[in-house]
């Protein structure tokens, strides 16, 4: 199986690229914001913050406050310099007391990434027709009051209630997540208002125009990965529960087993040789694929890869090959992916099939596996991607990616148009779209499948000799042939001889 290199980078494009910001102190906000610290005391001082989402997501800003804190005059700030649709995050527990369901079925959102809106609800006592600055701020206030009851509430109304995921921005990176989280760090109630602040013309203010909006009103700003990082120090949502030797087909690894506290999910990490500072690991982050990796299917490179990621972490003595469970499908689960792969039969490409199911593209995320390196003591790791949204995913959680090492695996026709549709839909980076010589690239191809070519000669010539040496001995040496063509060792009467492969205590690490 042919591969290549790392890819080389600059120390700028490697910090532009690829190094999460304030890595060695995780309180320290990104440049030009404000710190956690300072929004979650703003929060409980009962102000806003505005609080801005990666801009490969999707790079907008909210206003954010506490529920219960929220007055009139807040409601008409919000809906003065807001798009309007007043919303507010609030987690799983209170909204299922309130008998508040989901406006639609999980399957049926077809929202952009997917946001869990409930039925909209209105305050019933103290309240007129809803809509008003003063009747909405009742409505969120009554949202995060522990006494309240479903009778309280109508439906329809003019609050939209969003359903936070459990574990928060940890498990899913949007401001629905930070609205409830800064308000449960601030010690209120898990209820927060949120709107996406636009500009005068009704565009989205994008964070050159949410810092200048930020200064005119003096409001903490602060971005979810800085959040993400802030949790992240303080929170710990994986549970190591084992580790053993583990011989494989690739070499001898450790193996260690993680329970996620939010799911009770069951994930893996082989380690080969010892992780030392954390610094420059080769790192493997693998979402689980059973007909890839198990059955070895040829719709997908997922079991090719996996193997070449084992591969070459053997031959470097030292790395980290996460294996995420859940990830089926990119996250749709296996009924469903088999449901795609009809829909990728009768025409459908790989991302249109998830689409046409009802899902986002690519519905997974990293936040438990850059919990899992930091707590096998990776800080600094080369990558092996070729899904740029794999390394955004690992950013604001200690970790930075120094560099890429592509992944690499032949193309067939059973997967040329699911490499190409995510090639082209979703900016997976494969060896021409790489900087740097393509010429180089493929000298190194041709001079791995030489070398491969070598191998297979070498091989076929040693079972040649085998094969003439037990030529016309008779019967019974049919076995004997078996067995020396399977690689067994054995003596002149047949028998096993003892393995020496793992006969020393440095070879178990």
């Amino acid at each position: 199986m042919s591969t290549v290199e790392m890819e080389v980078l600059s120390e700028s494009d490697s910090e532009e690229f690829f190094a999460s910001e304030a890595d060695d102190d995780p309180d320290r906000p990104s440049r030009g914001l404000n710190s956690i610290s300072e929004a979650i005391e703003a929060i409980r001082r009962g102000e806003m913050v505005v609080v801005v989402d990666d801009e490969d997501r999707e790079n907008e800003g909210d206003l954010i406050m506490a529920g219960a804190l929220t007055t009139e005059a807040d409601m008409a700030f919000i809906v003065r310099h807001c798009s309007g649709l007043v919303c507010a995050g609030v987690a799983g527990a209170v909204l299922d007391r309130l008998e508040l369901p989901l406006m639609v079925r999980s399957q049926e959102n077809e929202e952009a990434l997917r946001t869990a809106f409930t039925v909209s609800v209105d305050l019933k006592p103290g309240t007129t027709t809803g809509i008003s600055a003063s009747d909405r701020a009742k409505t969120v206030r009554a949202l995060a009051d522990y006494s309240s009851e479903p009778s309280d509430f109508r439906k329809p109304g003019h609050i939209f209630p969003l359903r936070s995921r459990e574990g928060g921005v940890l498990k899913r990176a949007g401001h629905t997540e930070a609205a409830v989280d800064l308000s449960v760090l601030a010690g209120l109630p898990p209820v927060g208002v949120l709107c996406e602040i636009v500009n005068d013309d009704g565009s989205m203010a994008r964070l050159p125009q949410l810092k200048v909006f930020a200064r005119e009103h003096n409001l903490c700003l602060i971005s979810i990965e800085d959040l993400i990082r802030y949790r992240r120090k303080r929170e710990k949502l994986v549970e190591r529960t084992a580790v053993a030797r583990l011989p494989t087909q690739w070499g001898v690894f450790s193996i260690f087993s993680y329970k996620s506290k939010l799911d009770d999910i069951e994930h893996v990490a082989m380690v080969k040789g010892e992780i030392g500072d954390g610094v420059d690991v080769l790192v493997r982050v693998h979402s689980e694929c059973l007909t890839g990796d198990i059955f070895g299917s040829r719709r997908c490179d997922c079991g090719p890869q996996l193997e070449q990621a084992m591969k070459r972490i053997e031959m470097a003595g030292r790395g980290v090959c996460v294996y995420l469970r859940g990830h089926e499908g990119r996250g749709i689960g296996l009924g469903h992916k088999l449901q795609a792969y009809n829909l990728q039969d009768m025409g459908r490409d790989t991302v249109e099939a998830n689409v046409d199911l009802g899902f986002p593209v690519d519905s997974r995320e990293y936040g438990i596996g850059a919990q899992i390196l930091r707590d096998l003591g990776v800080r600094t790791m080369r990558l092996m991607t070729n899904n740029p949204a794999k390394y955004i995913g690992l950013k604001g959680h200690g970790l930075a990616v120094t560099g890429r090492v592509p992944v690499l695996c032949p193309i067939t026709p059973e997967n040329r148009a699911y490499l190409e549709a995510k090639r082209k839909k979703m900016g997976h980076i494969y060896g021409s779209d790489m900087p740097g010589s393509i010429a180089g690239i493929l000298r190194q191809e041709e001079a791995a499948g030489r070398a491969q070519q070598q191998q297979q000669q070498q091989q076929g010539e040693e079972e040649g000799q085998v094969e003439g040496q037990v030529k016309g001995q008779g019967e019974g040496k049919e076995e004997l042939l078996q067995q020396q063509l399977n690689g067994k060792s054995v003596g002149g009467d047949g028998s096993p001889l003892e393995s020496t492969a793992f006969s020393t205590p440095e070879e178990w690490s």
